[in-house]
């Protein structure tokens, strides 16, 4: 055998010793699975984006023939509506699924109405929306899936501390100044309620996720639920807006039986 100059003939042997079976077959395994990434992986996340690039260009689509005459062609306001840039996808669903926007007519506020867009419609709008950045995003299922087993109690209290001053103890709503009002929650989803507090539409303050958390956000909407499912056992409910009404209902059905009592006494007499 031919010896290398410089080398013992054991480290010879060790040079030319082939490359051990499991180097070979784990550097294999390992390009297999980096190909299948590259490939099959990267495959799915192309899907994914164009799914989402072919949603936005659809809300980019409809803001332009729906909503830029007055929020502009790049969302950026105008005189007869704010920037949409930084609102996120939360506010546009709160929004547009309520039917407040498109706007009627100009007002003191946005009043509900039946929805003009579907619910696709309105998840592109608002995938558009969030494409411009920032914003709160729209609650995700997982968010809304522990209201059911919320604290009540917790979310009562939470609830009077921090709504009832506006939209009544009931939920019922309530007057603002300068004709501007706080409007009842009846017939409003969880996913809206949990969206006004994320994006504070109209006089409403935001409710941050410091402010509050999600937990405290699903107490709250659970309590919500539970006033729309009450029953009244005690006859009518006069809207539940407290004591006024039905001291007046009380002042008036008394002066008429008064009346009624009296009249009968004089037609005897």
């Amino acid at each position: 055998m031919t010896s290398t100059p410089g080398l013992s003939d054991a480290e010879v042997t060790r040079r030319r010793r082939p490359v051990p079976t499991a180097i070979v077959v784990l550097a294999g395994l390992l390009f297999t699975g980096l190909a299948y990434t590259a490939l099959g992986g990267g495959s799915r996340a192309r899907a994914e984006d164009t799914a989402s690039s072919t949603q936005i260009e659809a809300g980019r689509a409809m803001f332009k023939t729906g909503c830029s005459s007055c929020h502009g062609l790049n969302a950026q306001g105008g005189g007869q509506a704010p920037s949409l840039i930084g609102v996120g996808a939360a506010a546009v669903d709160f929004q547009v699924s309520t039917g407040r926007m498109p706007l009627a007519r100009n007002g003191p506020q946005a009043e509900r109405k039946t929805p003009r867009y579907t619910r696709d419609e309105i998840e592109a709008l608002a995938a558009y929306v969030a494409s411009l950045g920032g914003g709160p995003a729209i609650p995700s299922a997982d968010q809304l899936a522990g209201i059911s087993d919320a604290d009540l109690a917790a979310g009562g209290s939470a609830f009077r501390t921090n709504c009832a001053s506006c939209h009544n103890f009931a939920g019922k709503g309530g007057a603002l100044a300068n004709g501007k009002f706080a409007p009842g929650m009846s017939g409003a989803d969880a996913r809206q309620i949990y969206e006004a507090m994320l994006s504070g539409p109209e006089n409403m303050p935001v409710f941050s996720d410091n402010q509050l958390t999600p937990e405290a956000k699903a107490q709250i909407i659970r309590y919500i639920e539970h006033l729309e499912a009450q029953k009244d056992p005690g006859g009518f409910a006069l809207g539940r807006v407290g004591p006024v009404p039905e001291t007046v209902v009380a002042f008036l059905v008394g002066i008429i039986g008064c009346v009624i009592f009296a009249l009968w006494i004089g037609a005897r007499t």
